[in-house]
């Protein structure tokens, strides 16, 4: 039988804890409005101590001859031996209770009140010592024997403290509301600076950061405008840096093609056909290193523009395999695994053809020496998109490159080196040409091999 679990109530407590705590430890606003709050409660408490502190001093001393020669008053009011009538009167009058006890009158005016046995000092007694026990009656002994206790009436005072104490909670929720929507608005900038620090790190400058009160910025105003200034020239140097890719790539295809043109002229004799075909084979790979940076290049583009058309991703990756498979005839076979009855997409061809190619062609390279050859899925995912798997059995790479492998020329230092083939544009390609039809494009180690998932949403 497995134990249970701790009740429904005390998980909500433990993650109401956890929140408020990470809250505290992690929103500047929640530290902000608790360090007002706290600053306030200490300011009032430090502010009523002292008050009460500097008023009593002086004014119990002032106040004692008053009081006692007002209860000297009252006890003569009701005579000797005291008259209930006129205790009952005086009760009514004031906030007092009486008690009286003697030979002939026993009488209380609160019968459910407790007994209180605190008596005051006699009049010789210190005046500190009076003022720091503050009794809560007063007691006279008539001439014939009887005793009158005076006293506060609790019963006046039972339920205000209790309702000024929800009042006072209550004001200070609303304080507390108000201070918190202050604090808000106030870091609101806050707020607009890191979503433009996020756009810039994704590469959108199209929007800068609202500032406000642009003509006398706040210091988060003057944070906006650097931080501004800083994306501006970071997407001058993006457009300066592309600008010189493509036309020093536009430029190098011509004399690649003229030197492509004169090594097929050569004569194919014994003595210059080793030379001429390695002649090709360097110029071929220099010749697509250029394609792949100008479509990168234009991939790049929040201007990219796509021929889509309706394209049976079952029936492309059938063509392709089977180009691969002729073009490279000692290739391991690959494995592919689709799902029938896949919807229609409508997909740029001429890209989708380059992603599966550079995909495949990767994982031939990697699966030379593996156990098993590389396999292509295709599968439908529960929200109706189309996800495209390409994995190998080699041996794949270190879990720190995972995340690098996408970027234009990165290579891992160990198990993919240059002598396999590629410059490190191809994933680079493939993830540019998913996100270029909306979808996305993860890497991740398969255990053996690599597996490169595409998914591509429906129109």
């Amino acid at each position: 039988m497995s134990a249970a679990g701790p009740p429904q109530g005390a998980r909500s407590k433990v993650h109401w804890h956890h929140r408020a705590r990470h809250a505290l430890a992690h929103s500047l606003r929640v530290r902000l409005v608790a360090m007002f709050l706290l600053l306030a409660l200490a300011m009032t408490a430090i502010f009523v101590i002292g008050m009460q502190r500097a008023l009593s001093i002086g004014w119990r001393d002032a106040a004692r001859p008053l009081v006692v020669d007002y209860v000297d008053k009252l006890a003569a009011d009701l005579g000797s031996p005291p008259r209930i009538e006129a205790a009952q009167a005086l009760v009514q009058r004031l906030p007092l209770s009486v008690r009286i006890s003697g030979p002939l009158v026993n009488w209380r005016s609160n019968p459910n009140e407790p007994d209180y046995d605190h008596r005051l000092r006699d009049s010789t007694a210190d005046a500190n010592s009076w003022s720091n026990e503050a009794p809560r009656f007063f007691e006279r002994t008539t001439v014939d024997g009887h005793r009158i206790r005076f006293g506060l009436s609790v019963q006046a005072w039972h339920d205000r403290p209790r309702f000024i104490g929800w009042i006072t909670l209550g004001l200070l929720l609303v304080l507390t509301a108000v201070a918190y929507s202050r604090v808000r608005r106030m870091l609101r900038p806050l707020d607009d600076i890191r979503a433009g620090a996020q756009r810039f790190g994704a590469g959108d400058f199209a929007q800068a950061i609202p500032v406000r009160h642009a003509h006398h910025p706040d210091e988060l105003g003057e944070l906006a405008t650097t931080i501004n200034t800083m994306g501006a020239d970071i997407h001058q140097m993006l457009e300066a840096k592309r600008t010189l890719l493509l036309a020093i790539s536009h430029e190098l295809r011509s004399p690649l093609t003229r030197a492509r043109l004169n090594t097929e002229l050569l004569p194919e004799t014994p003595e210059v056909q080793p030379s001429r075909a390695a002649l090709l084979r360097d110029l071929g790979q220099m010749r697509d290193l250029v394609t792949d940076l100008l479509e990168s290049e234009r991939l790049a583009s929040p201007h990219a523009a796509l021929h889509r058309e309706p394209t049976d991703l079952s029936l492309l990756v059938a063509e392709v395999v089977a180009a691969l498979g002729d073009a490279l005839n000692d290739a391991p076979k690959i494995v592919q695994n689709l799902q029938s009855d896949l919807p229609v997409l409508q997909l740029d061809r001429t890209r989708i053809r380059l992603l599966l190619r550079n995909l495949l062609d990767n994982a031939l390279r990697h699966s030379v020496d593996a156990a098993q050859p590389p396999e292509v899925q295709l599968a439908q995912t529960a929200n109706g998109a189309v996800q495209l798997t390409v994995r190998d059995f080699g041996t794949g790479v270190p879990e720190d490159h995972l995340p690098h492998l996408a970027q234009p020329f990165y290579r891992p230092d160990t198990a993919r080196t240059r002598d396999g083939g590629g410059v490190g544009l191809g994933l680079y390609l493939c993830k540019l040409v998913a996100q270029a039809h909306g979808g996305s494009f993860t890497v991740r180690n398969a255990r053996p091999g690599l597996a490169v998932c595409v998914t591509l949403p429906q129109p």
